[in-house]
């Protein structure tokens, strides 16, 4: 199985993309600042980024025709439970195609937005995934639960372009060791590649220097580090375009690897992991 995909996404060959989130008790600590309002959580963070992310990710498969199902989307946290986190009609559901992601949102919030004029305006946003913080970090019961969804996805796609599978973590395991469960995971794919594993870590601490798709472990003192590191996929080229266009000039040995991420770094990641390629 090659290390990259050559294969276009299209309606009948769709992707998929598996997000891991960290549900701990952790998770509620504060993350960052956000227009001068009081801290947010990593909790929030994660589910803000990630609504965001859905609603571009239905806008990028929205045609005249309607809304193509180019992406199946799974979404697990991992805390008090480890289970599909999607919630309202998609309760339970693991792999869902974006159409429906799209018909069947939870509720719509109402944010301001700002613009450079100095003006703000207030729009509704869909909300599909609520900030969850509570229990221990059960990461090896969630990537084995992964582990059993892609492999149904991909055995059901054999031809299609391979999943992009993000695990967002605050912490280390507290249910055993991952590395066996984070190799399985990057060694899943279809006839076209393997999978990109993306090991986005949160940081806990505001003094923290983030490390953004390092091309290898030196910098990384804490074991942890290395094994997220280590067991991350490499990026994609189609990755790499898409972390140039954004100012990182990486090389081609950059792994799908972040360490001590404050919100900014988070959302770039999730955007340069949520571009495996082309829409057909």
């Amino acid at each position: 199985m090659s290390r990259y995909s050559n294969s276009d996404i299209t309606r009948y060959t769709p992707s998929c993309f598996c997000f891991i989130l960290d549900q701990s008790s952790s998770m509620a600590e504060p993350f960052g600042e956000r227009d001068g309002q009081a801290p947010v959580t990593k909790a929030e963070a994660v589910a803000l980024a990630l609504n965001n992310l859905l609603r571009n990710l239905i806008l990028s498969c929205s045609k005249s025709d309607g809304i193509r199902d180019y992406f199946e989307v799974a979404v697990i946290g991992y805390g008090a439970e480890v289970g599909s986190a999607w919630q309202g009609a998609l309760r339970g559901r693991e792999l869902v195609p974006i159409s429906q992601v799209a018909d069947h949102v939870l509720r719509l919030e109402e944010r301001p937005v700002s613009f450079g004029d100095g003006t703000t305006e207030t729009i509704q946003v869909p909300i599909w995934i609520t900030p969850q913080a509570h229990g221990s970090t059960t990461m090896c019961t969630a990537l084995h639960l992964a582990h059993d969804i892609l492999a149904f996805w991909t055995a059901k796609n054999p031809s299609s372009h391979p999943p992009v599978i993000v695990h967002i973590t605050d912490g280390e395991a507290t249910d055993g060791d991952p590395a066996t469960y984070l190799e399985a995971l990057a060694n899943t794919g279809t006839g076209t590649g393997r999978s990109t594993l993306f090991n986005v870590h949160l940081s806990s601490r505001r003094a923290a220097q983030p490390l953004s798709f390092p091309d290898q472990s030196m910098p990384l003192h804490d074991p942890y580090a290395k094994l997220l590191f280590d067991k991350a996929s490499y990026l994609t080229p189609y990755m790499r375009t898409i972390a140039w266009e954004n100012g990182l000039p990486l090389t081609e040995q950059a792994r799908a690897f972040v360490f001590n991420a404050d919100p900014s770094l988070l959302v770039l990641a999730l955007e340069i992991g949520t571009r495996p390629g082309r829409l057909w």
